[in-house]
């Protein structure tokens, strides 16, 4: 900004106002004049700690903007009590635009207060108009290069202790995970998650990697991360006592815990119902760091389940409903033939024979009542007789003799496919 401030007046008053206002007594009442401003607008300053590192900075800052308005320079640096002040802010988990609200604030009040000291002085029209331009100008210059550098300060402290905290939450989760000998209560004040309680692990994932989710409309940019952890708040507060702990383990992927206090919902409860693309895998509940730990694994387990199924398979699978599928299915070939084995010309691709799997799995299912299975199925009970005996002319052998295997095949028949 172009000034008109140079006459030999002019710029002796601004020695003389900077020489009266750098004595120890003016200056200490001028900035705490200044902070007591940014005080009373922004309540989280009324804390000890903060007040004293603010003071610090604008000490520090009102040294160097008084020595700058003698020269002619533009650069103002920033001090280093201002970079610890930002850092501050940062630590304490202050967002950005408090650091923001803190210099917009302080200029108003440092032209305030040399506004009232140059009316004061009852200057003529040319000089006071002179000096208030070349003032505003300097200090309009100072706040924006402090915020300029001071934002860049913040933004490295807070990612520097976001790093160090998600590395600390990760470090115990993988100790808890691993077995090793934690605190419970020490694990529970750093992951602000109770792990004495009952839990629900879950593992999270999407269909669609690490491609922004599509948004109603045909328009994209969801951000898959954060889906999954609507889902999990979601779960949280349907089926929870509110309480959850997640960690991402990938940029599309999700670890989950929900404290429970009642009983676990039931894997056909409808509040587990997801939309595309995400993928659920449920572990079984228990109690404590044990409970934490088998949860976690047995939903990891069902994820492996799930993928190896493919889009045959549900959204939200239960270790329990397929825990049989999963053990079997370690050894692939051998599956495959226990398959073949035992299901025999059952195992065909065709729309009759997946029928006659579907009935015999839930007259096995039903303890071998042809009722209780009629009442699965939405069938009379004689529809359930007849496909029986088809059932065992086709194995060859009475349904007594295997059915403890038959059974095991078709679990993972209803997994994996034939």
């Amino acid at each position: 900004m172009p000034t008109t401030d140079n006459t030999a007046e002019v710029r002796q008053w601004i020695a003389d106002f900077v020489a009266e206002t750098l004595r120890a007594e003016t200056l200490d009442q001028v900035v705490a004049r200044l902070d007591n401003a940014i005080i009373a607008r922004i309540p989280e300053f009324r804390d000890r700690d903060m007040r004293r590192d603010l003071a610090a900075s604008s000490h520090a800052h009102a040294l160097e903007v008084l020595s700058g308005l003698t020269q002619d320079r533009i650069d103002y640096p920033v001090p280093a009590e201002a970079h610890a002040f930002a850092r501050t802010l940062a630590r304490r988990g202050h967002d950005v635009r408090l650091l923001l609200r803190v210099y917009h604030l302080g200029l108003e009040a440092v032209i305030e207060y040399m506004t009232e000291v140059v009316e004061d002085r009852q200057l003529p029209q040319d000089i006071e108009r002179s000096l208030l331009l070349r003032l505003f100008d300097r200090t309009t210059r100072w706040v924006n290069t402090s915020v300029e550098a001071l934002t860049d300060t913040y933004m490295e402290e807070r990612e520097r202790g976001l790093r160090a905290a998600l590395e600390q939450r990760a470090e115990i989760v993988r100790g808890l995970l691993d077995g090793h000998d934690l605190d419970p209560e020490y694990a529970t004040n750093r992951l602000g998650y109770r792990i004495g309680q009952r839990h629900l692990a879950l593992v999270l994932w999407t269909d669609v990697g690490n491609t922004p989710i599509p948004l109603r409309g045909g328009t994209s940019g969801g951000d898959p991360a954060n889906l999954l952890e609507r889902v999990v708040t979601r779960y949280a507060g349907t089926f929870g006592n509110g309480s959850q702990f997640t960690m991402p383990s990938g940029a599309s992927a999700l670890w989950a815990w929900i404290g429970l206090d009642g009983e676990a919902p039931e894997p056909g409860d409808p509040g587990w119902t997801v939309e595309q693309p995400v993928r659920v895998a449920v572990g079984v509940p228990a109690a404590h760091t044990d409970g934490f730990r088998a949860g976690h694994r047995e939903a990891v387990a069902a994820r492996q389940v799930a993928e190896r199924a493919g889009a045959r398979g549900p959204r939200v699978l239960h270790y329990s409903e397929v825990e049989v599928a999963y053990l079997a299915g370690v050894d692939e070939p051998a599956m495959r033939a226990l398959i073949e084995r035992e299901l025999g010309a059952l195992a065909a691709p065709d729309t009759q024979s997946a029928r006659l799997r579907e009935t015999l799995h839930a007259y096995l299912r039903a303890r071998r009542s042809p009722d209780a299975a009629a009442k699965m199925l939405g069938v009379h009970k004689n529809t359930v007789r007849y496909r029986i005996q088809r059932i065992e002319e086709l194995l060859g052998h009475s349904l007594d003799q295997r059915g403890p295997r038959l059974e095991i095949a078709l679990d993972c028949v209803a997994v994996y496919g034939v």
